[in-house]
């Protein structure tokens, strides 16, 4: 195989038919479900644009779910090429745990708040301080650069022609039309197709792989595949950047998509049972991306390792599955952007707007596509850098400002009142941005710049903590 291909250049005619009706297929399934609800509903309200009227079945939850929380494809297969096992370790293992602490601790009391967003949570159990300081965190944290860019650096390999930035831009407009359609009921429909998409995609890799080349006892004894990659901790990696990544998985613990979600489901537990089953699909998911990205590494290891799976892949698939690949993983991706849009208009419209337009349908539109063309946007400044790393600081930011707060909050009701609730996240924020700051001003030999960023935000929510111990009540 070679290590860099012009992805058109192998595709057929069928490819390309089976590419543009999945495509075609989804579209259909979110204009028909829109219909349908509009004859069966006059005039729909927030409660069912932002979350279904509380209606989400078990398969919807599960599969809206998994689609929604795997959009970060080629960061994953990137890093799975350059670290191998220990990609599982920090992109499955700790999320696995955070997916279950969550189901089994959170589920409940999340659905006993009958909020409407995680920010509206925040405001019910804190304060309104709380809920605004809680909206603007969320909104940084849903803001999908690394989404963004994979998508336009997918488009450019697919089509050609004109630079990132536009692919950018125009699969952005499409993801913007769509999921603005018909509120998280679009978002859902289309999530469910792309589910099934997705996931067959990758298992076709990983069985035409074993079928053409061997199982793990083939990986294993390829050369080109360094030693380092078959330890789960990796080599010569750092403690505090190995756990780090589990305080970014973590952050599932204070995620909107997760509390959207949960806040959306028929019942506590069909959100409970719904995180079960779609941890179980992720186990399989995370298994087929890890080892189809150390196929690549074994069979065309000069390859740039963020295109490195799609150029494997398109070159050992057969005619007609090739295209359907790219549309899973083109799903793969979409089904998480739309959800982190809809999801920033809601933030917009439902949490930061002001009293008399709040629940704006049209504030909500606008919302979504401000933060789409932010997104597109803070790109820029991304340039060069790996998207597992994008992805690290988004995400991580967040969790570390409202992770400690917001459990403290849950497990000590009403020891935590608005002042110090905001203290502690404002702590987090100042001493994260602090030591980013620190790190850019000391010299590059400094032993500060191993240091994790993110833990200082942590530390910094503590102080306003032990607010918790004290006998006052809100």
């Amino acid at each position: 195989m070679s290590p860099f291909v012009n992805i058109p250049d192998h595709l057929s005619l069928f490819d390309w038919l089976v590419f543009f009706g999945v495509l075609a297929v989804t579209i259909g399934t979110v204009i028909l479900g829109n219909r349908r609800h509009r004859r069966q509903v006059s005039e729909p309200g927030i409660l069912d644009l932002l979350l279904m009227g509380r209606r989400l079945t078990l398969p919807l939850f599960a599969g809206t779910l998994v689609a929604t929380w795997y959009g970060g494809i080629l960061p994953v297969t990137e890093f799975a090429f350059t670290t191998g096992l220990y990609s599982w370790v920090t992109q499955g293992g700790f999320w696995y745990a955070a997916y279950l602490l969550f189901a089994f601790c959170l589920v409940g009391r999340i659905r006993a708040t009958q909020a409407t967003t995680m920010p509206d949570l925040l405001r019910r159990q804190f304060g309104p301080r709380s809920g605004k300081l809680g909206a603007w965190l969320n909104l940084f944290n849903v803001l999908p650069v690394s989404y963004v860019l994979s998508l336009g650096l997918l488009l450019q390999l697919m089509f050609g022609g004109g630079g990132t930035g536009w692919w950018m831009l125009a699969g952005t407009g499409v993801v913007l039309a769509y999921s603005t359609s018909g509120g998280l009921r679009s978002v859902v429909l289309s999530d469910m197709i792309q589910f099934v998409v997705m996931c067959l995609s990758v298992a076709l890799v990983i069985g035409f792989s074993i079928a053409t080349f061997g199982g793990i006892g083939w990986l294993q004894s390829q050369e080109s595949i360094p030693s380092s990659h078959w330890k789960p901790f990796g080599e010569g990696i750092p403690l505090g950047t190995t756990l780090v990544w589990g305080l970014v998985a973590f952050g599932t613990l204070v995620d909107p998509n997760f509390y959207q979600r949960c806040l959306a489901a028929e019942s506590p537990r069909t959100a409970k049972r719904g995180i079960l089953l779609a941890t179980l699909v992720w186990v399989c998911f995370d298994f087929c991306t890890t080892f189809g990205a150390l196929y690549a590494r074994a069979v065309i290891p000069e390859a740039e390792s963020m295109t490195a799976y799609l150029t494997y892949s398109v070159q050992l698939l057969p005619v007609g599955l090739k295209g359907f690949f790219l549309a899973g993983i083109l799903a793969t991706i979409l089904s998480t952007l739309d959800s982190y849009l809809f999801l920033s208009g809601t933030v917009v419209a439902y949490d930061l707007a002001p009293a008399q337009k709040k629940g704006s349908v049209r504030y909500h539109h606008l919302g979504t596509l401000v933060i789409g063309l932010l997104a597109v946007g803070v790109t820029r400044l991304f340039q060069g850098t790996p998207l597992v790393n994008i992805w690290k600081f988004f995400g991580g930011f967040s969790t570390a400002c409202l992770l400690l707060p917001l459990m403290a909050g849950l497990a000590f009701p009403g020891r935590l009142r608005d002042r110090d609730f905001v203290t502690a996240s404002l702590g987090g924020v100042g001493c994260l941005l602090g030591f980013f700051v620190l790190q850019r001003i000391l010299p590059e030999s400094s032993p500060l710049q191993t240091w994790e960023p993110f833990y200082f935000g942590v530390l910094g929510t503590v102080p306003g903590l032990s607010f918790i111990f004290t006998a006052h009540q809100r």
